[in-house]
């Protein structure tokens, strides 16, 4: 919600829906940018949005209205254009001679409101809905068009690429290939970003085919593919991406890394951006950093309730090192992220040494690798060990001597966090000694190592129950006993997740423990395969049982679990 907090919270308690001692405790729950308190009490079920909404409504003449996007006449997407009612979050619902009214999510809104009446020139009639409805009616009133459409379509400023390399502009300017004709193709790159940002994609990937010039958007760690653009606006595409992102337009031949800075319908995004030739063309993949996205806390990463337990005792532990494991797109710098949001407090110095430094974080000492300079993770482990820190991130660990230095630093006071490749948690173990750490620093300085993978959630608008097969029934296991009382559900596909029927992605973990017999095992130089039996009988879950556990719940579907545990041999 965007409504104002402090008078949200004034009101709701005047009217007796929240009680002071609530507010505290949801004011202590605020991690993530650009959320309120207001946010968290609906989050925690302490008071919902339908009411908040229609209290403050109330509170200024207005009705809260459910929007039905079936109902609304066709006729009124010509009232207002799609552009603006995006912009304002507005949708006509009825005109009435002189009089239209528009329905918006936040009825404090006054600047919206005056600027509505401008660009109608007539008067408004303001009503108030969930911004969830109002999305889901501008999706059905203004369908997504073709990317010609787009390009047309799309206002001033909406993209704004910020650049503070000089550098660029010399290039541009210095290119024969670059001209004033080449306006629309601006535009068409700024609508490819802004459509990905749109869709909430995590990657753009331009790929220069034979006969065709392919764009695909990764949505939830899928991959789906885009309207094409012209294959003669390849070259042209390919080279303005090179200009925006700093690369050197006239070197093709080998690989290069850029970065652009872009604000989107007023989103700062940062773009790290990567070429590499191929037969037909640069390959270029754009990964999108949305700083709104970073800040979760540890109940939105997806934790069983156990699991989140003891995750928070092992983050408040004084020294050891945590390590969190998994494949390249695993989220496993979200969660090290989400740990140090949970524990950065005034009186505790953290610094991370990251490659890249990938979000800006309050309050944290982050430190970027440069190895032009011979600034590797090692060399600056070992240089802020000296700034006293009482909690350090290694954004990986690839080599003996980082991985030396994070258990000295560990059995020294400090308290790390850190990555490794591997499939499953035991193995990070093994990892760690192949590498070439000595058995007794990993058993002494090691706490606990965590896997993790990313599955869909099944989209809240769209899921509906359904009866599982045999099948299903006996890859469910144990957990098959808890359908009586939550019957398995799946998403039927709506506007709202794109027909896809999942939104958003969450974890599944698998949490290794270190205690006094896996100790001994480390010293002793045993296998992963007798290090998981032992964790096993301590209770461990495996990834795929924790999965089923959360098909159960309804979080996410069994074709997910399935997908993302292909490897488990449970």
């Amino acid at each position: 919600m965007t409504l104002n907090d402090d008078y949200v919270l004034q009101i709701l308690q005047e009217h007796g829906l929240v009680q002071p001692e609530q507010v505290d405790k949801a004011a202590m729950s605020v991690k993530q940018a650009g959320e309120t308190v207001v946010d968290v009490l609906i989050q925690l079920k302490v008071v919902k949005e339908e009411d908040v909404l229609a209290l403050v409504a109330a509170q200024f003449g207005m009705e809260l209205v459910h929007i039905d996007p079936a109902a609304i006449a066709p006729e009124m997407k010509d009232v207002l254009s799609a552009d603006k009612a995006r912009k304002y979050g507005a949708v006509p619902l009825a005109k009435n001679g002189n009089v239209v009214t528009v329905a918006i999510s936040d009825p404090m809104n006054y600047d919206t409101i005056d600027s509505l009446r401008y660009v109608l020139k007539c008067n408004v009639d303001a009503v108030v809905a969930r911004k969830q409805e109002i999305a889901d009616a501008l999706d059905k009133l203004y369908p997504r068009e073709d990317l010609e459409s787009l390009v047309d379509s799309m206002g001033d400023g909406e993209v704004d690429v910020k650049s503070s390399d000089d550098g660029l502009s010399n290039q541009l300017a210095g290119s024969s290939d670059v001209t004033e004709a080449d306006a629309p193709v601006i535009r068409l790159v700024s609508v490819i970003i802004m459509d990905a940002f749109r869709r909430r994609a995590s990657d753009i990937h331009l790929e220069p085919m034979e006969r065709r010039f392919r764009v695909r958007y990764r949505v939830d760690g899928v991959l789906q593919e885009m309207e094409n653009p012209p294959k003669r606006l390849q070259a042209a595409i390919l080279q303005r991406v090179k200009i925006m992102s700093g690369m050197k337009i006239s070197e093709k031949r080998v690989p290069q890394d850029g970065r652009i800075q872009i604000t989107v319908t007023g989103r700062d995004l940062d773009l790290r951006v990567s070429s590499v030739p191929t037969n037909h063309g640069e390959s270029i993949v754009m990964r999108i950093l949305d700083k709104q996205n970073l800040a979760l806390g540890l109940p939105q990463l997806g934790f069983l309730f156990d699991d989140q337990q003891r995750f928070e005792r092992l983050i408040s532990l004084p020294d050891g090192v945590l390590l969190v494991t998994g494949p390249t797109g695993s989220g496993k710098t979200t969660t090290l992220y989400a740990c140090l949001g949970q524990i950065n407090q005034p009186d505790r110095k953290i610094i991370t040494v990251e490659d890249p430094v990938e979000y800006q974080m309050s309050g944290i000492n982050q430190v970027q690798v440069n190895r032009d300079v011979n600034l590797d993770f090692s060399a600056a482990l070992r240089s802020i060990l000296r700034q006293a820190p009482n909690i350090v991130m290694i954004g990986e660990i690839r080599d003996e001597e980082t991985a030396d230095i994070a258990m000295e630093a560990a059995l020294t006071g400090h308290l790390v966090f850190s990555t490794l490749h591997t499939n499953d948690a035991p193995s990070a173990i093994t990892r760690l000694l192949d590498i070439g750490v000595k058995p007794f620093l990993v058993a002494s300085a090691v706490r606990a190592c965590m896997a993790q993978r990313l599955v869909r959630v099944i989209c809240p608008n769209c899921k509906e129950p359904y009866t599982p097969t045999d099948r299903e029934k006996k890859i469910l296991g144990p957990a098959a006993k808890e359908l009586a009382n939550s019957p398995l559900v799946k998403g039927r596909g709506c506007p709202n997740c794109s027909l896809t029927g999942y939104k958003g992605r969450k974890g599944i973990f698998e949490m290794f423990l270190i205690d006094d017999t896996i100790q001994r095992m480390i010293f002793e130089h045993l296998p992963a395969t007798q290090l998981r039996i032992r964790a096993r009988e301590m209770g461990m879950r495996t990834l795929r049982e924790d999965g089923l556990l959360k098909v159960v719940s309804g979080m996410t579907t069994l074709d997910e679990v399935l997908r993302a545990t292909m490897g488990d041999a449970d």
